[in-house]
Parts: structure tokens; sequence; C-alpha cells
């Protein structure tokens, strides 16, 4: 077994910049930057000054609202040398999800972009926050959100309330090195340094709260497994909020000095051209990125005769996609990934020269380190090969908890220290495996994991909803799609689009059920539970 690496964040990108100072380490095409680790190393160190500068300690929770801008991974690296805990928002949120993350994670300060497509990032933070407009930046004293003091926006422009950009790279000067150093060498490998926000079956989204060492281990170990090193460009067009593009993309690069390019925001004509100008060996994505990209017109028209390897992780891969992504695509060495964010993400993966059917017909085997186990639900009697349980793992990349949770914790992290899935799986006798189901009614949008409990409890504020149930439902392009059964109050009528306006603005547009239907009970068993695979049947067979 490999010795598990034992420093930060900031120590390991310090190591990068030494032993390879001239590479390249972050490079975009749109817009054009190009840094190499000594340059980068030295940019994330004016950034941790600038925290530092406004009076930012270590462990103080520090939110990130943003797509993949170049701020964006310098942040993740500062905030690793500062000892600040990066706090990362999906930047599908809206309202009322914000307000909930930043007030559960006691952030005290929120850095955000001024907008996502149709989204003002800076409306909605003004509409939760209105004493903002009137407030000296650094100085927020707002109801909705007692904890948030400092509001920063990645832009030159001014507004009121907010510090810009420029102004903190401006207030590092007046944080010596030494104090920098003195800060860094004050964390420790086990010290939370990220967290971020996953959702259970029950109740609202849970704060997972990931070490130094969780993060770097599982990087290291995810980027040998296809064979990734320093001379790789890995095109990373999944977001930095999930662990997918923070720690199979970004971290994985930088634990071998391998070249960060990124894409902004995905679209699959944009990642083909990122691929063909950066020379990039390998690419990350979910099945439906691959599909998209595969199926765009122009296809033939990029050069992708660089590609060698990738992950491919968010759901299982069709095998005619898996064959295209390795003929058409050149990427011989993809390997597939499975895990969760409680486990850093990455439990199993395959390897890079693991034969075709191992790449489709399974997950892989655990990383180094990490150990896997099936049971029996509800126990811990291990299952013999081949006998489908609950997978269960240990190791250096389960997660320090839920941030202020303990019941959820416990219930996640058994008195042995491995880590219950909640998904179904199968082990052959060679430690392959197979995820058959879950023991959760999770859904799996595109790639994006939607809780049914939350969506249920949104929908329970509507006035006229007496009960809800939502169920995920098989669908062609994005893998499932979410349907709400619902009971109105005695003598309210609604309608389909009602329900949907309601939604709108106030959860994330992929969470906004795409079919709605109206009922007046539920299937349930003899015990009074309510049975979901009968309403995905009904579901299904109104729709075909």
């Amino acid at each position: 077994m490999a010795e598990l690496i034992q420093e930060t964040i900031g120590q390991l990108l310090e190591g990068k910049a030494k032993q390879f100072p001239d590479h390249d380490a972050l490079v975009y095409i749109n817009p054009d930057l190009r840094m190499s680790y000594q340059e980068f190393n030295e940019h994330c160190k004016t950034i941790a000054k600038g925290l530092m500068a406004l009076g930012i300690e270590k462990g103080e929770h520090v939110s990130l609202w943003a797509t993949n801008k170049p701020e964006w991974v310098s942040l993740q690296f500062a905030t690793g040398k500062m000892g600040a805990v990066l706090v990362t928002v999906n930047t599908n949120y809206r309202a009322n999800e914000l307000e909930y993350l930043l007030n559960q994670s006691d952030s005290t300060t929120l850095i955000l972009m001024e907008q996502y497509r149709d989204h003002s990032y800076i409306n909605t933070l003004y509409e939760l926050a209105p004493e903002l407009r009137n407030s000296e930046p650094g100085k927020l004293d707002s109801k909705r959100l007692p904890k948030l003091k400092n509001v920063i926006v990645l832009s030159e422009k001014e507004y009121p309330g907010m510090y810009n950009w420029s102004y903190i790279l401006e207030l590092a000067k007046n944080v010596p090195d030494k104090e920098l150093e003195e800060r860094m060498t004050s964390l420790h490998f086990e010290d939370v340094i990220n967290m971020q926000y996953t959702s259970g079956t029950t109740g609202f989204p849970k704060g997972v709260m990931l070490t130094h060492s969780n993060l770097i281990n599982n990087a290291i170990n995810i980027a040998e497994c296809m064979k990734l090193t320093h001379e790789d460009r890995l095109c990373i067009p999944v977001p930095f909020f999930h662990c997918f593009g923070s720690v199979i993309g970004t971290l994985a690069c930088v634990s071998v000095g391998a070249t960060m390019v990124p894409v902004r925001e995905y679209h699959p004509e944009e990642v083909l051209r990122t691929v063909e100008k950066a020379k990039c060996t390998a690419l990350h994505g979910v099945p439906t990125m691959f599909i998209s990209e595969l199926n765009l017109p122009n296809f033939g028209d990029f050069d992708l005769s660089t590609l060698r390897t990738g992950v491919m992780a968010g759901s299982n891969c069709p095998v005619e996609v898996m064959k295209s992504v390795i003929n058409k695509m050149g990427m011989t060495d993809i390997t597939i990934c499975y895990g969760q964010t409680e486990s850093s993400p990455v439990i199993t993966q395959t390897r890079a020269d693991d034969p075709f059917d191992i790449k489709v017909e399974t997950v892989g085997r655990a990383l180094p380190n990490v150990e896997v186990k099936i049971v029996e639900p509800g126990t811990n009697k291990e299952v013999p090969p081949n006998v489908q349980g609950e997978l269960c793992t240990r190791g250096y990349h389960v997660m320090k908890g839920y941030y202020k949770n303990r019941d959820a914790t416990r219930e996640a992290i058994d008195e042995d220290n491995w880590l219950h899935t909640g998904d179904l799986a199968v082990m052959d006798e060679n430690g392959y495996v197979r995820v058959t189901g879950r023991l959760k009614d999770m859904i799996i949008r595109g790639g994006e994991n939607i809780y049914p409990r939350e969506i249920e409890e949104f929908l329970y504020t509507h006035p006229k909803i007496l009960d809800v149930q939502i169920v995920g439902i098989p669908d062609r392009v994005y893998g499932e799609e979410v349907a709400a059964w619902i009971i109105l109050r005695e003598g309210e009528t609604a309608t389909e689009e009602e329900i949907k306006t309601f939604c709108k603005g106030k959860i994330s547009n992929f969470k906004i059920p795409k079919y709605i239907f109206f009922t007046k009970q539920y299937p349930m068993t003899a015990s009074g539970k309510i049975q979901k695979f009968k309403l995905r049947e009904q579901t299904m067979s109104l729709i075909q």
C-alpha cells in the first residue's frame, strides 16, 4: 500500500511550484490566460494574503458562488494556504437555497460573480440582504443572513456594500509573506478545508466536511488510476462546485503537476474547441456531456488526436457511448469513477488498462488505501461475492462528518468508521463493483443529484398543497426526470403551470418537476408507507 500524503493543499501547490516552476499550471482558451506553476502559486499567495487582510481567520467559512472562472481555481488554493474553509455554492441555486446554505454553514464571507445566464446573483443577494445597499463593505448586519459580514464580487465594478476583486488583491500588500508562512505552518493536514452541500433523503442539504488529507490523497489516487502525469493537460468542463470539478479535476492535476484547462461554462462545442486549441490529453464529463459532444453536427471538424485519458462519472455509461468515446475521441485510457461527496468523492475507479467490459459493466475496484464491503441493508453483515447489498467504505477518504449535524453523521458513519453509502451494489471475487440501485430515492438528472425530499419540503410551502411525493423516471436525454404527485387541500384547484411558476426563481431549474400529476391518494403498504415504485409505474404509463 502506498503511504498517505500528510500535507495541506497549500503545501501541495508549493511543492509542485518548486518541482515544475515553468510548467503550465492553468490555461484558459476563453478568455486567453496562461499561468506557470510558479506564477499560479504566487497569485494564490496574493489572494490568501488579501483574505487575511480582511481579518478572515483559519477555520472561518468562506462561500464561493461562481462558475469555473479563473478566480475559482485560485481561491481553492488560496484558502488552502490561509486555512479558511471553502464552502462551494451550486451555480443553479436561487434565493431560498442560498439563504439556507449561508446560514447553515455560518459563512462570514460570500464571494460571488455578478450573473450566471439570466440570473443576477447581485440582485438575489440584495433581495436576501437589503441592508447591504447601505452598509460599509465588511460590516454587513443583515436580519436574514446574521453571520455574513464580507461580500466580495468577482468584478472590477463597485457595488454598494461589497468589495471588488482588485481591492482584495490590493489589500494583500498589507500582509507580509512571513505572516502567510506562519499561517500555513499552523495548519494541519487533518483540518477541514472544504465544505460541500449534499442532500439526504430526509430534510435539507448537509455540509460535508472534507479535510486536506481527504482531498489530496483521493486526488493522487484518481490521477494514478487514469495514468495522469505532469505532461498531461486536462480539460475540465464539469463544475468546480462539485467534487468532480474540484477534486477529480483541479486537485488531481496539481497532485502530479499536470495542466488544468477549465471550461468556464459547459457547451459541447466549447469543450471540443478547448481540447483542440490547448492540445488536451485528458477530458472529464458525465455521460450526457460525452453524448452531446459526440452528437455535434460538426464533431468531425475538431482535432481530438491528443486525447488519451479522462474520467466519466455521475451515472452509468451506456456501452455504445463508451465505444464512441474510445474509438471516435481516442480516449483509450478513460476511467469510470464511483463515489459520493462524503467520500471525497471517489471510492472505486476502473484503471486505464482495464478491459472494455470492465469499463462498461462495473465502476471499477477500490482505490489504494480504501476498503469496500457489501452488507445486508440495515446490518453490518457482509454478503458473499456477487450478492446484492449496501456498499460501505472505510479509509482516509471518509468525511469528517456533516457540519452541525451529529445525528446525520452517526447515521452515515458507524462506530467502526464505515461510511454507509445508501447505494445497492454487488462486488465480484476480484473486487470489481457494479452499482445496481439506490436505497435512497435519489434522482440523477444529467449528472446532477436531486433529492426528492428537498423538493417535497419546498412544495409543502405552497398554500394549496396538502401532500406531495416526488419520484424519478427514466429519460433518454438526461437519464432521469422529476415527476411530482400532488394531493391538493380540500376545495382547491391548481394547474401544472401554476405549480411550475411557484418553483421558478426559488429552486434550481433542474429540480422543477417536468411532470406534475394531481391525485386523491397514494398507493400504500399495509403499514401505511407510500409505495414510490408504484407512483413511478403510474407515471410511466401516463407519459408513454
